[in-house]
């Protein structure tokens, strides 16, 4: 005992003084731009800790070396040109699905099931053709499901605490290894999604998986844990509510009961041996969402558990906070500030996590309900990721705006949601109910931080755009698409279907229509289309539906490879309410530009075609250094060309601009060639 104590003091000094001396050692050099990708790091965890679980990344010669790729952007992250990231959300088990039976809790056999082979070099090419340098393959980790693996060891789940037939990709019961659903050969799983990240990597792009630190299944048990690693909940003391080192909470002397609601029976009443409203919890642990009742609610994430961060139950933290100061240093300070910490013990499981999939190959990591932990976890973790990769994208799930500094300067998040601002607002414009000023005033207040707010209209969480919950046609989705992927130098994302108007409208069994189903095996019919059997040429698409996705085509390429994406913004919007003109609130106009060139982008909310003349203010013309004189604009997106026109000094330059019904225009001025 004493010699491996002395060892992991000597392996914990080296560590400081690695990070000490650590300096980047990668130079990625694209035509305008240079980034900085920091290779070196090592663990943060203090000698004592480290007996009981070792780092997962002590061995930095080990460590993997991040897919160097052509454009990144000021972050560091991948894009296709030299414009923004742009990234792919697939609900993983769903994409590849030809069976079109669609039986409301339907089993596998019923209904059929995506798999990891499915995304072959077609599929992935045809995803890449959107502009796309990040997949987020949805619902890779293991989670709870019903059908039956018990012959490769692995458990049977409980339908009583299992959503759906499928299960919720966010109950997470294995974290070191994948869903059996999505593999051909279930005992070989781990190398199938392997296989697919080096696919992905091949065809230039990057792979993000969802990691969900705030919860886990409530039968959580991993059989494939790397040596020297214990279970959520192993060594915790289930006499107590609560200990700092304990992973989860605990309702003492209580069992867990199964929520009861006339409303709703586990797989629509189905027969299933495991399915008689009983789980055998004793204890009982917290829920979720924070739910302290042994028995919770119904609409409570009883399928989960929470995860304890060192949160007292009376809300007091049991580890340092960060001092403010931090809130302006790099990951590698913040790494250095928690490397003598004593910290609870559910980091360092999370921080082996993340390691373990860095090594497979993973690029970035979408983080679940990221404000349902605490800050000074995410810098912990965040820091020790960047260690190790620096070009790593993290993505992160936080709802309230006046956290969102907190989450990007604090935790070292790179990405946020920005949906309660920019998407909420931008919806009830496409439903007819909001005002433009609300999109002004979001780019407005979110201006130190713009570069950090993901923009997205779908997301598994969200509704169909063409369901008639949101706004009944995928053709509304067209303006707003245009306004939401080029207005800021934020990342874009959409949802595997949205580019053919998919609408959400299958009734599964767990859920409601309108979002595409995340409990069920399914088929999603208008995405089923432009698979075409596995040939992923989109020859069953209708004309509208063809239009569409090469709409969405060139608007994301325009986000992923126009210089502008990186520079400046100005809103001419406002200018031109202020106008006597037809111009009015269903129009949103903005321009992006730099030294050399300028994006004027005009979009049309109304369902009526408009003729007007746009004006662009004095200080562009003046910064542009335009004179009098008319310029020509390029068009971007298949709009015919047109002029710009300079009719006097210090006077507005006007453009005479034709609309079509919810119709975008996207031109481009060439400054150089003008200078």
């Amino acid at each position: 005992m004493y010699n491996r104590y002395v060892f992991k003091i000597v392996q914990y000094k080296n560590r400081l003084m690695y990070a000490n001396t650590a300096a980047p050692k990668a130079l990625i050099i694209s035509a305008f731009l240079m980034g900085f990708i920091s290779l070196g790091g090592c663990a943060s965890l203090n000698p004592q800790k480290e007996m009981e679980h070792p780092s997962p990344h002590k061995d930095q010669t080990s460590q993997q070396e991040p897919q160097i790729m052509q454009n990144v952007n000021a972050l560091g992250h991948h894009t296709q040109g030299l414009g923004k990231p742009v990234i792919y959300q697939v609900f993983t088990r769903l994409f590849g699905n030809t069976n079109q039976t669609n039986k409301p809790w339907g089993t596998i056999d019923d209904n059929g099931v995506g798999k990891f082979n499915d995304f072959t070099n077609e599929a992935l090419h045809g995803i890449r053709e959107l502009g796309t340098s990040y997949i987020w393959y949805t619902g890779v980790p293991h989670h709870g499901v019903i059908a039956d693996y018990t012959q490769y060891g692995i458990s049977l789940d409980d339908p009583d605490v299992v959503k759906g037939r499928a299960g919720s990709p966010y109950a997470v019961k294995d974290y070191y290894n994948v869903n059996p659903d999505l593999a051909v050969n279930v005992e070989n799983r781990l190398a199938e999604f392997e296989a697919l990240i080096a696919r992905t990597h091949a065809n230039e792009m990057k792979v993000i998986i969802d990691i969900v630190p705030n919860h886990v299944a409530r039968n959580y048990s991993s059989l494939s844990m790397p040596q020297g690693e214990k279970d959520f909940g192993a060594s915790d003391d289930t006499n107590v509510e609560y200990a700092k080192d304990n992973n989860y909470y605990y309702i003492v002397g209580e069992s867990f009961k199964v929520p009861v609601t006339d409303q709703y029976k586990p797989l629509g009443g189905d027969v299933h041996p495991l399915s008689d409203g009983r789980f055998d919890e004793f204890p009982a642990k917290w829920t979720g969402n924070g739910s302290r009742a042994a028995q919770p609610d119904i609409n409570d994430w009883y399928e989960t558990v929470k995860v304890n961060y060192g949160v007292k139950p009376d809300g007091t933290y049991d580890f340092p906070t960060l001092p403010e100061q931090y809130r302006t240093l790099n990951y590698q300070a913040h790494y250095n500030f928690w490397l003598d910490k004593d910290l609870p013990d559910s980091w360092y499981k999370f921080e082996s996590i993340v390691h373990y999939w860095l090594d497979k190959g993973v690029d970035g990591f979408r983080f679940d309900m990221a404000e349902m932990v605490p800050v000074e976890f995410w810098s912990f973790l965040n820091s020790s990721i960047k260690m190790k990769r620096a070009d790593v994208l993290l993505l992160a799930e936080v709802y309230q705006p006046h956290l969102y500094r907190d989450y990007i300067q604090l935790g070292k998040m790179d990405y946020l949601y920005d949906k309660v601002e920019f998407y909420d607002s931008l919806k009830l414009v496409m439903q007819g109910n909001g005002d433009m000023q609300a999109i002004t005033n979001t780019q407005s207040d979110m201006a130190d931080i713009e570069a950090h707010m993901l923009h997205f209209l779908e997301n598994h969480d969200e509704q169909r755009i063409a369901s008639p919950e949101f706004a009944g046609s995928a053709q509304k989705g067209k303006p707003a698409l245009a306004v939401s992927a080029l207005i800021s130098r934020s990342p874009t994302m959409l949802y595997f279907g949205q580019e053919v108007g998919e609408d959400g409208s299958e009734e599964t069994g767990f859920g409601d229509p309108s979002r595409t189903t995340i409990f069920d095996y399914a088929g999603v019919p208008a995405h089923q289309l432009w698979m075409n059997n596995g040939k992923f040429d989109g020859a069953l698409l209708s004309y509208s539906q063809k239009a569409l996705r090469q709409f969405y085509l060139n608007i994301l390429n325009v986000s992923a490879h126009h210089p502008t994406m990186r520079g400046a913004y100005e809103d001419i919007h406002a200018f031109n309410m202020g106008l006597d003109s037809t111009y009015s609130q269903q129009q949103f106009a903005f321009v992006r530009y730099n030294q050399q060139k300028v994006l004027l982008v005009a979009a049309n909310f109304s369902e009526t075609a408009l003729e007007t003349e746009l004006q662009i203010p004095v200080n562009l013309i003046k910064q542009w250094q335009l004179i009098e004189g008319s310029y020509a604009l390029a068009s971007l997106i298949g709009n015919d060309n047109n002029t710009l026109n300079v009719a006097r000094k210090n006077a507005p330059a006007s453009i005479s601009i034709s609309l079509q019904s919810l119709g975008v225009v996207v031109y481009e001025l060439d400054l150089g060639a003008n200078r």
